[in-house]
């Protein structure tokens, strides 16, 4: 599960890179690896959500 903390930083990351400061080698790495747990947490909940509707 993705924290809100870790929701804030993928959106700070997000607008920095869009800056022309753009982002450091070290925070690219760490905003990959933040969007990765937070796709796979989302897919995860699509699953069980899916999984739980019944065909009626």
């Amino acid at each position: 599960m993705v924290t809100e903390k870790e929701i804030e930083r993928i959106n700070q990351l997000a607008k920095k890179s869009k800056t022309t400061e753009g982002l450091t080698e070290e925070e690219a790495k760490e905003q990959a690896v933040l969007r990765r747990k937070y796709i796979d947490s989302f897919k995860s909940n699509l699953r069980a959500h899916l999984d739980s509707i019944k065909k009626v």
